[in-house]
């Protein structure tokens, strides 16, 4: 299966498309810098989106849908904003094609040119706002709190499967409130939110804080981000929420009647995350043999791989995996019994290593004389066998330390490959030789910031909460510092 499968050492980027590709996840379209999402890998994203959904509803969100088109004039409203984004979008001009006399095929109907020529969504806040001006009068129609998952157009330059595609999925919030502090708590719940998902869900620790002020989100007051480490050394940013403040109720013209009946601008928040998760999924767990999934997020937790040399041998095998199989089904265990003739078991087994279902349960007629199974660990690789009657017991316990040694192994890489530095050339050496989050101070100025990137590449990826205060001198500047930010390369 794996054959032409690059490993991490020899090209981390090969290995990660390799991965994407060969594991059935994604593969690239025929429209430029765009992706078509493969069934299995849709599997896997649809797990993420039931359960961000449910935690979206159970702190009071509801879903809603917005137009995908967003007149021109609404970014001109919020100044950073169209700034933010106008590098990046997509126009639509004209409406009708005709047939093209000359005989070229078709071409643009110029009699067809559109009024007001519209933006493909590269983000709702301006679309929302307009709508929310509508929905909004008085106090008592406060909070607004709204999700959409949708998609997203950014025209990049540079794409990569999952992590930076033209066209994506994403999940997008925005919420409507009656006072700063409100809006405020809003946003560090979501962060919360995030952070919680992807360390309990994904497996995968984070770090939370706030973004620099040349990091911000276009029309944002604050950023809030969570940061992860990637095997390759470099940060993915894999969630933000946006304290909004009253800039777009400003642009849009949205205000309420307090309690006090005096008129004000609603507070706001916004935040996401996207499609890029898979890509944070892939590259926080995988190794050379292939894919390597949390249980919480494979589509297929469980698979079982029966050994037979006849149908009568099948017939055994099936007739006393069935109970087993549908027993660990009531307990929400996603399972599959690839009982296909089409296949060798060992074809099977390596299928569904590099596709990284998390145990295999493989049972032949022998296993059925002895009363046993083998139980493979996508993790660790380590085969055992137990009792065929202690399987419903052992599975569920096996899947959960799955899943925490999972973390807890990431959170290893990150504690090995996080630094403090105190100098230019200790932060040198690990942007460059060594890869990983380094801890240094800086003067909390862009003109240092943009020095650095343009200097190694590495940028001021949050600056942690709790952060403690500590007197020191920025690698750069040499300037007065009383804190130590997070810089990494990042994708």
């Amino acid at each position: 299966m794996a054959k032409d499968f690059s490993t991490r050492e020899e090209n981390y980027a090969q290995w990660y498309n390799d991965l994407v590709i060969k594991a059935d996840l994604a593969e690239n379209s025929s429209v430029r810098g765009c992706m078509v999402i493969k069934p299995y890998g849709f599997a896997i994203w649809e797990k993420m989106q039931a359960v961000l959904d449910k935690m979206f509803k159970d702190t009071g969100h509801s879903n809603a849908y917005f137009p995908l088109f967003i007149p021109k004039s609404f970014f001109s409203r919020e100044a950073s904003h169209v700034e933010g984004f106008a590098k990046e979008v997509a126009i639509v001009t004209h409406y009708r094609l005709k047939n093209d006399p000359n005989g070229s095929g078709v071409i643009v109907d110029e009699d067809a040119k559109l009024e007001e020529e519209l933006i493909v969504r590269p983000t709702s806040e301006t679309i929302i706002w307009d709508t929310y001006k509508n929905w909004i009068q008085s106090y008592r129609d406060l909070p607004v709190l709204i999700n959409q998952w949708a998609n997203v157009v950014r025209w990049e330059m540079r794409t990569r499967l999952f992590l930076r595609t033209t066209e994506f999925l994403w999940q997008e919030g925005h919420t409507a409130h009656s006072t700063r502090d409100e809006a405020f708590a809003e946003t560090k719940t979501i962060l919360d939110l995030y952070a919680d998902f992807a360390e309990n869900w994904m497996a995968m620790p984070v770090v939370k804080g706030i973004k620099t002020a040349s990091e911000r989100f276009a029309g944002a007051l604050d950023t809030y981000a969570i940061e992860a480490l990637m095997q390759d050394g470099k940060a993915l940013q894999s969630g933000t929420s946006h304290f909004l403040g009253q800039n777009f109720a400003k642009a849009f013209d949205v205000k309420f009647l307090n309690k006090e009946n005096q008129l004000e601008y609603v507070w706001a928040t916004s935040w996401g995350v996207s499609t890029r998760l898979m890509g944070a999924l892939i590259m926080a767990h995988s190794d050379d043999q292939g894919l390597v999934l949390p249980p919480k997020l494979a589509p297929i937790e469980v698979i079982i791989v029966p050994v037979f040399k006849s149908d009568e041998q099948l017939s055994a095998i099936t007739e006393k995996v069935l109970p087993v199989k549908k027993e660990l089904e009531e307990k929400g265990i996603s399972v599959k019994f690839d009982n296909r003739e089409t296949h060798k078991p060992g074809w099977k087994f390596a299928e569904y290593e590099f596709k990284g279902v998390p145990l295999r349960l493989t049972i032949g007629p022998r296993d059925l004389e002895n009363g046993t199974v083998e139980i493979a660990r996508r993790d660790t690789l380590e085969k055992k066998v137990i009792d065929i009657s202690s399987i419903v017991t052992e599975i569920p316990f096996l899947l959960e330390e799955i899943q925490c040694s999972l973390f807890e192994k990431s959170l290893a890489f990150r504690k090995k490959h996080t630094y403090n530095v105190d100098t230019w050339e200790e932060f040198l050496d690990v942007i460059e030789n060594k890869g990983g989050f380094a801890y240094a101070h800086w003067d909390g100025t862009s003109d240092t910031e943009e020095k650095i990137k343009e200097k190694t590449k590495a940028t001021v990826r949050i600056i942690p909460f709790n952060n403690p205060k500590e007197e020191g001198r920025c690698i750069l500047s040499g300037k007065p510092s009383s804190e130590r930010v997070l810089f990494a390369r990042a994708y």
